[in-house]
């Protein structure tokens, strides 16, 4: 079989009826007897941010290691997220975790950072995958040069592939931690509790103080409350989320 018939169903999701997916190793599994031993799973967080980095996390998980719960990182509750990013990161073969500044994704559009942010981390794990699925992300640009390494783009990836949804659990957990730091420098936008998205109490925030250095200044309504001077100065310094935070060694890059 080959590998571009390893996902053909279509989702009726678009038709309004609802679908349900379990996330397994069923698509992990097939590839494998197909003769790739080393599946990477690769996923980013925070596109619809309206502040911040935009994450991405790929993983190798191991088929002899299971880690059980793994599922969408969006269903899960914090607690478990932690839980399961602590086991993934301890029995993976390999993974790595990066980040694309708010400054590039404005430099770049949002779609282009959360491919090049995937294209980075999966190009970080050793030993490197034989083959990779991605989240509804194709890492060939369209007229551009081919990604070296063979590739599937799942629709609903994250909730049918366990290798997906585990790199969703890192980057998620990850960006969350970062927002949670950047709150301590901005407080007035609550980012601990929305993570960046545009809740009415962050979007509130927003009319009143309009954006601050992290904000993405090319996202609606962001653009439209750009303020000549900003009416409050940081309480403390913070990393700004410019580097990659994991690598398979799990020791920070320098």
């Amino acid at each position: 079989m080959p590998a571009a018939s390893i996902d053909r169903r279509k989702s009726r999701s678009d038709s309004g009826e609802h679908v349900r997916f379990t996330c397994s190793r069923r698509l992990e599994a097939r590839l494998q007897r197909l003769g790739w031993r080393l599946v990477a799973g690769c996923d980013e967080v925070g596109r619809g941010s309206l502040l911040g980095p935009l994450y991405a996390a790929a993983v190798i998980l191991d088929p002899g290691r299971p880690v059980r719960g793994i599922d969408d990182s969006k269903k899960l509750a914090p607690a478990e997220r932690e839980r399961l990013a602590a086991e993934i990161r301890r029995t993976s073969i390999a993974y790595h975790i990066t980040s694309v500044t708010s400054a590039e994704v404005d430099a770049i559009n949002v779609y282009q950072a959360s491919r090049q942010a995937m294209i980075r981390a999966l190009s970080a794990l050793v030993p490197a995958p034989g083959f990779i699925l991605t989240d509804a992300m194709p890492l060939s640009p369209p007229g551009g040069e081919p990604f070296p390494i063979p590739h599937r783009a799942v629709i609903h990836g994250d909730a049918r592939s366990v290798s997906i949804a585990a790199a969703s659990i890192l980057a998620k957990v990850e960006r969350d931690a970062h927002l949670t730091e950047l709150d301590r420098r901005y407080p007035l936008y609550q980012l601990a509790k929305n993570k960046g998205y545009g809740t009415p109490q962050h979007l509130e925030a927003l009319r009143r103080h309009g954006p601050c250095p992290e904000h993405r200044r090319t996202f609606d309504p962001v653009k439209s409350y750009l303020l000549p001077l900003f009416p409050f100065q940081p309480a403390s310094p913070v990393n700004d989320g410019s580097e990659a935070f994991a690598s398979a060694s799990g020791a920070p890059d320098s």
